[in-house]
């Protein structure tokens, strides 16, 4: 029988080793997967993390590195302030939906207003519907305990449901014939977001993304905010002690997290999605775990991490279109990453022990 034993103190060097180890062992595991399906597994991998860098048509996917990038870095940094203080919001992604239905449906309501005061006002309506959305997990833990994740996650199957009812209903374009979506966001120049600099796939989302990136380690690092975030996960009972209102830091942070989520859908749909659709959203909020943890919540960390994970996006959608991958076989080695980085972190802090050897 095997046991894991705690180690007294966890190497400094594979704490941070961890990423790089689950990256190159997730590109072993996604080789043999591509293998068993009958594609070469060096071609696949080249294609995902070297050709959108540097291929033939790099330029241009290297803007769309930035697109996927920027919602993911915005959603991760939200959730990690909450895991560091062992706060799980796992609805992002029903947050994320949220924002972008409150910031669309504020900025439509104006149409076809074209006053610089309409992006302003959809970017406030879509944090506000990503906080409200978080909100409700949030208040029922602080009222009833009941349990966030469940909670969270439960509310994202709500948020679809909104979605389809808004592609349909109260938000379908009534000059689109009777299709589903609303009006596109490119002929609505007050509410679009446009890139700031043609062909590089900078757009506010992006800029918002690297800004949220340095304010948060300012956070943390400088804040006595910062250090409460941090020490209400790491000692719950130290920082009763030291003053922190539980309560008041889960509501803040899940409010934090929903904020954030809801502006990545904001600066989603007046940007690169462009319009409210059925099938808007596309696992950013759930993904966006995955970057949180491989950054190791630490938000300059979760910045590069947001890159390397845009580039399994881009880089698998070539895989899928030129080698004829299907694209439940890039989830699959998306979410990899994942098991190996949460298998190496357990190595990583604990030691297998035999029942034999404990017995000696």
């Amino acid at each position: 029988m095997l046991r894991l034993e705690k180690r007294p103190t966890p190497s400094q060097f594979w704490l941070y080793a961890t990423p790089v180890v689950a990256v190159l062992l997730t590109m072993i595991a996604g080789g043999i997967l591509f293998g068993l399906l009958g594609k070469n597994p060096v071609a696949v991998i080249k294609t995902i993390f070297w050709d959108p860098i540097f291929g033939e048509f790099a330029f241009y996917l290297r803007g769309q590195l930035l697109v996927k990038a920027g919602p993911l870095i915005l959603i991760a940094i939200g959730l990690s302030l909450g895991f560091r203080a062992g706060i799980w919001n796992i609805g992002a992604e029903g947050q994320y939906i949220m924002g972008a239905i409150c910031g669309a449906g504020v900025a439509l309501a104006l149409y076809p207003t074209e006053s610089r005061l309409v992006f302003p006002l959809a970017i406030l309506a879509g944090a506000l519907g990503g906080w409200a959305w978080a909100m409700i997990p949030a208040i029922l833990k602080t009222r009833f305990n009941t349990n966030e994740i469940l909670v969270s996650l439960m509310l994202v199957y709500v948020a679809e449901t909104i979605l389809a009812k808004a592609s349909t209903g109260f938000l379908r374009n009534p000059e689109g014939a009777g299709f589903p979506g609303s009006r596109s966001f490119s002929t609505f120049k007050a509410a679009s977001n446009p890139e700031l600099i043609a062909g590089s796939g900078l757009h506010w989302g992006g800029v918002a993304a690297l800004a949220t990136g340095v304010a948060a380690y300012v956070l943390l690092s400088r804040h006595i905010l910062g250090f409460q975030i941090k020490l209400a996960g790491q000692a719950p009972r130290a920082a009763r002690f030291h003053g922190v209102n539980p309560e008041k830091l889960v509501l803040l942070c899940m409010g934090l997290s929903g904020a954030l989520a809801g502006l990545a859908g904001l600066f989603e749909v007046t940007g690169p999605a462009g319009k409210i659709s059925i099938d808007f959203n596309v696992g950013y909020g759930f993904t966006a775990i995955i970057v949180a943890f491989l950054g190791r919540l630490n938000p300059l960390g979760i910045v590069l991490a947001g890159f390397l994970m845009a580039l399994t996006y881009v880089g698998g959608e070539m895989a899928a279109t030129n080698m004829g991958l299907p694209s439940a076989a890039i989830q699959v080695f998306q979410g990899m990453l994942l098991f190996f980085l949460l298998g190496v972190d357990v190595l990583t802090n604990y030691r297998i022990r035999s029942a034999f050897m404990g017995a000696r």
